[in-house]
């Protein structure tokens, strides 16, 4: 089973270094690594040439946005299963892509999902949060759950099928593909109770109280699009996030 990881970049080279550090610990071997660069401006081109070896594809060029970028990704993809490996997360053990292969293996699904960890900006071994997403149910996705999108590997005939990102939207077009794939198309899924991906807190929708404002804006939109009641939905996907604090 080819799995194709995808990163967008753009300026990333403070962060880029670590996240290519852990694609080549990867012990599993039939990886496609792809990366998008917005034509950056900073070192990351150079960082990229110097510091990867397992790159398959490398394209550069402007683009309308990260979403954009990973649909070129996946357009420019072969593997039989398709995940993303953005600039600033990085994956949290050398044998995850080895664990997601056995998982699509052993059960046969569409998709395989885990668990994320968020970790300091400058300091990657610091949890800030640990978010267990927990065995899939219809009624927790109608409560506005979502598998956490860095962990979502899914077969390319899924892609295919159903179609890439939104570019409807600039913070929340992985939640509409999810709901997307998940609540309307049905494709079967199987959770792996591991950490697979560490991201830095700082993100896009993270960095600031206006951008988790325009976030929870653009959910509401992504829940009215797929047929969710918004108001109980997005009481309860904020609310599920504060246990994700709680250190254990």
């Amino acid at each position: 089973m080819r799995v194709t990881i995808i990163t967008a970049t753009f300026n990333s080279e403070k962060t880029l270094r670590e996240t290519l550090n852990s694609l080549e610990r990867q012990t599993y071997s039939d990886i496609e690594y792809i990366i998008i660069d917005g034509v950056s401006k900073d070192g990351t081109i150079d960082l990229i040439k110097k510091t990867s070896t397992k790159i398959s594809k490398f394209i550069c060029e402007s683009d309308k946005g990260i979403y954009d970028a990973l649909n070129k990704g996946i357009n420019a993809a072969t593997g039989d299963v398709i995940g993303f490996l953005h600039s600033d997360d990085l994956f949290a053990y050398s044998e995850a892509v080895s664990d997601i292969v056995a998982t699509f293996q052993k059960t046969g699904c569409d998709a395989v999902y885990g668990d994320l960890e968020y970790v300091a900006y400058n300091d990657i071994n610091k949890r800030i949060r640990l978010w267990k997403s927990g065995e899939f149910s219809l009624n927790k996705l109608k409560l506005g759950w979502m598998p956490p999108h860095p962990s979502f590997y899914m077969k390319r005939s899924c892609y295919i099928e159903h179609g890439c990102f939104s570019l409807d939207y600039r913070i929340s077009a992985d939640y509409d593909s999810l709901l997307r794939y998940i609540y309307i198309k049905k494709v079967s899924l199987a959770y792996l109770p591991k950490v697979l991906v560490k991201m830095r807190v700082g993100g896009i929708s993270n960095r600031s109280l206006s951008s988790m404002v325009n976030k929870s804006l653009e959910d509401v939109k992504v829940m009215r699009k797929n047929g969710i009641s918004w108001p109980l939905a997005l009481t309860f996907k904020n609310l599920s996030k504060l246990p994700q604090f709680i250190k254990k």
